[in-house]
Parts: structure tokens; C-alpha cells; sequence
């Protein structure tokens, strides 16, 4: 096999949104392919143990297969699933949890149907495009697969219905007053990213990050201001190289830092620095499923660790004596401690630091707690806050992660420790792309 050849082949079953076959012995990985399909394929890159094709033709095409509704589907590569219906996507995100849970977590679990959307699209609460100069024009957009090539988009289907009109009024702004984008090549040029953010009522934050200070901002909010439902414009400052997209300054413009917003039943104020998730229907549907899984009788003291902003230590706080909440950005603490206040909530407290440093000494001035709540980022929990838990003996932990795969990791670390797997859900978080969120309960034997 060799790069360029033409191969036919059969999918025999799905890995993500790619088609698995086999040729002469060897598995290859079909884009655009679905199970049970005849394609001929294009060798795009063989490796020792595997190869990787491009759909050419589609000869024989699976009853799941959907023209994908957007018309930047091919070149964004953002929502990679579009190419078929959406209950097939689910079973999908299904199978590779529970295979995943299996292989690498040893964990003999059942997995019941992804929690999916009935309305799957302008789920997103808060989109961030990239802007740079195509074509004699100032646009914004998406950069394509593992690039930095602008693909510009005129309308994205995961955002409210009222956010491209806004990117265009900035981008004529842009245009119309000389205010240059950004060059990550020479580092020069001044906007880099528009920011919007929404709430459940519609109201929406403008934030324009910018590598320095910007001119013609009178201009700038005279362009907002034809948006009443604009009721904060911000000017984030990010002077720093390379891909982190938000600066630690922010300067209002015009109407509120913040916006507030509620989620399971508890408001938050939302700053442009502030985590929240951007699907809000499903993270309530989430967040209440790690509450079902801790079945909390009121007494206890729990964990809430990668606490972020608090999100689910305000909703715990509810159900139990005492949260206390760990997170390594200082900022978020503070939102955390912020948002305790707003609600009322005094059996919540939150320490800044890395988890793995922080929870040890806890646990040790303070003994064991009842619960634990895990919601890390992509990469996992690091080993020692696995071995403080399992030390402590805490005799329950509720793991929502974001990655199945560093979760079935962390999992087969706790089943050498003592704990067993009982139950997991998956949450269809974002739709349409490959990512899952899954909350599995741990509990020690």
C-alpha cells in the first residue's frame, strides 16, 4: 500500500467519525465512510500498523448517511459527524465509552443511551472566531483541521441565530475605521479574536480581543449600540504570542462586565475569563446526574476537585453539609467564591492551587470526606490525587470527564486501589463533533 493508491473496501465498523476496514490484514481508517458502506478511498498516510484514507466515492451508502446542512462542513472540520444522522452519531459516542471503559479501564460496566439534544444546533452559549485578512477582506471564521488557515464562515449552525450579524458589524468596523487584523507571522496587527457570549434571555457580551490598545472605540460601541441585545462590550487585551486566546485585562467599553446567567437552579455572573459550559441545556442535564450518582442524604462533607468557577459545588451544596472545592486558577476561585455569595450558599469553600498539591495536605489536617466529585480537564486526574482519595478511603467518587479515554486511565488506577466501577451516562455535551462527557461512580469495595 503505498500513499495516492485507490483502494475498494467494505466498512466494517466506525472508530470516531471515520470507517474501519481491513486491507490485506492491515486496518485503515476511512474519512468520511460509514459502517456497512462500499467506498473507494484514496491512501492518504500509511504507518507500520495502520493507514489512514480519504473517501473518493461512495458506492454503496448506509441508510445513516445525511448531506451534511452546513456548507463549511468539509473545509472547518469542526463538527465531524454531520455526514450522518444524529441518533447514529450517538450510538456511535456509546459504543467508543463503553469500549473505552472496557479496554483500557478493565471496568465490566453497562453503558445505557447517550443523553442526546431534541433540537441539536445554536446550542453553543459563547463562540470565539479567529480573525484575519482573506482575500482583500477582513474576515472571521474557524481555522481549518490542525492549521491555522482561516476558513471564513458566513453562518455557523451551533450559535445563537443573532451572532454572525454581530461578528460582521465589528469586521466593518475593522474595515471602515483601518484597524488591522491580527499577524501571528510577524506578531503586528491588532485584532485577534471576537468573543461572543450569551445568556438564556438573549442577552449577549461582545468581547474584541486585541494584541494592544485599539483606536476609533467611539466608532467600536456605535457599531454595538445598533444591537440592543449587546449589554456589554469589552476590549480584551492579549499581547502575548502563540494560541492562548484571551489576555488578563479587560476594559468595558460600554454597559456591564459581566453577564448572569442560571444553571441548576443557582445564578452566576459571567465574566469573558469565566468557564462555563456552552451548552447549557446539557450541562444541567450533566451536573444532575453526578448529583443522582453521589446520592447525597444531607450529612455529608464532600469533594468538589477541578472545581472550576463552582458550577457543580453550588448545586452539591444544596444536598449535603459541606463542599469544599479545589482549583488551580486563581481567577476561577474567585468566581467560585463570588457565586457562593450571590446565592446565599456559606457551606461552600474553595482553596486556590493544583489539586495534587492541595488535596493531600486537606485531607490530612481535616480527615476523610464522605464524596468526591472529579470533573477534570482533558489530560485526567494526576496520580496523586488518585492515591490521596484511595488513601483516605473516601468510600464514593462521582468522575465527569470530557476525554473517555484519560478517564478509563484514571479508573483502572482506582480499580487497582480498591474501588469498583457501578455506572455510567454519557451526555451528548456537543453535537455533531466527536466529543462525549461521561460521569462514571466509583465506589470503594
Amino acid at each position: 500500500m503505498n500513499k495516492n493508491d485507490i483502494l475498494t473496501l467494505t466498512i466494517d465498523k466506525m472508530a470516531g467519525s471515520m470507517g474501519l476496514a481491513r486491507h490485506e490484514g492491515m486496518a485503515v481508517f476511512v474519512k468520511n465512510a460509514l459502517m456497512g458502506e462500499k467506498v473507494t478511498a484514496r491512501v492518504e498516510k500509511v504507518q507500520k500498523n495502520c493507514a489512514f484514507l480519504k473517501t473518493v466515492d461512495i458506492l454503496e451508502p448506509s441508510p445513516a448517511r445525511r448531506e451534511p446542512p452546513c456548507p463549511h462542513y468539509r473545509q472547518c472540520g469542526g463538527c465531524t459527524l454531520q455526514h450522518m444522522d444524529y441518533r447514529t452519531g450517538l450510538e456511535i459516542k456509546r459504543e467508543h465509552i463503553r469500549d473505552t471503559l472496557t479496554r483500557i479501564g478493565g471496568a465490566d460496566i453497562d453503558v445505557p443511551p447517550i443523553w442526546g439534544m431534541d433540537e441539536p444546533r445554536r446550542y453553543r452559549n459563547k463562540v470565539i472566531l479567529p480573525v484575519a485578512a482573506a482575500d482583500g477582506h477582513i474576515r472571521a471564521g474557524y481555522y481549518a483541521p490542525r492549521s491555522h488557515r482561516l476558513v471564513p464562515v458566513d453562518d455557523c449552525l451551533l450559535t445563537p441565530e443573532g451572532t454572525m450579524p454581530v461578528v460582521r458589524a465589528v469586521l466593518k468596523w475593522m474595515e471602515d475605521c483601518g484597524v488591522p487584523p491580527y499577524d501571528e507571522t510577524t506578531h503586528s496587527g491588532l485584532i485577534r479574536h471576537i468573543m461572543l457570549r450569551s445568556d438564556r434571555k438573549g442577552n449577549i457580551m461582545l468581547a474584541v480581543v486585541s494584541r494592544a490598545d485599539i483606536p476609533h472605540k467611539e466608532e467600536l460601541r456605535r457599531a454595538a449600540g445598533a444591537f440592543p441585545e449587546i449589554v456589554s462590550l469589552i476590549l480584551n487585551i492579549q499581547p502575548q504570542k502563540g494560541n492562548v486566546v484571551l489576555g488578563p485585562v479587560n476594559e468595558v467599553l460600554a454597559g456591564e462586565p459581566r453577564l448572569r446567567d442560571t444553571l441548576c437552579g443557582s445564578m452566576f455572573d459571567i465574566s469573558p475569563l469565566s468557564f462555563l459550559q456552552v451548552n447549557i441545556t446539557q450541562a444541567e442535564r450533566l451536573y444532575n446526574c453526578a448529583l443522582d450518582f453521589a446520592a447525597l442524604r444531607g450529612d455529608e462533607r464532600v469533594l468538589d476537585l477541578y472545581c472550576g468557577a463552582g458550577t457543580i459545588s453550588l448545586l452539591l451544596a444544596k444536598h449535603c453539609r459541606e463542599v469544599t472545592g479545589i482549583e488551580a486558577v486563581e481567577a476561577a476561585v474567585r468566581d467560585a467564591e463570588s457565586n457562593a455569595r450571590l446565592n446565599g450558599i456559606t457551606n461552600a469553600r474553595f482553596y486556590a492551587g493544583n489539586t495534587e498539591d492541595v488535596l493531600p495536605g486537606l485531607i490530612q489536617r481535616e480527615g476523610a470526606f464522605d464524596a468526591a466529585v472529579l470533573d477534570p480537564p482533558r489530560k485526567g486526574c494526576d496520580a496523586a490525587v488518585l492515591s490521596a482519595l484511595a488513601e483516605a478511603g473516601v468510600p464514593k467518587i462521582v468522575y465527569v470527564s470530557c476525554d473517555p479515554a484519560t478517564q478509563a486511565r484514571d479508573i483502572a488506577i482506582l480499580r487497582g486501589r480498591g474501588y469498583t466501577a457501578e455506572k455510567a451516562q454519557g451526555v451528548d455535551m456537543f453535537p455533531w463533533t466527536e466529543h462525549i462527557e461521561t460521569v462514571v461512580l466509583m465506589m470503594k469495595k
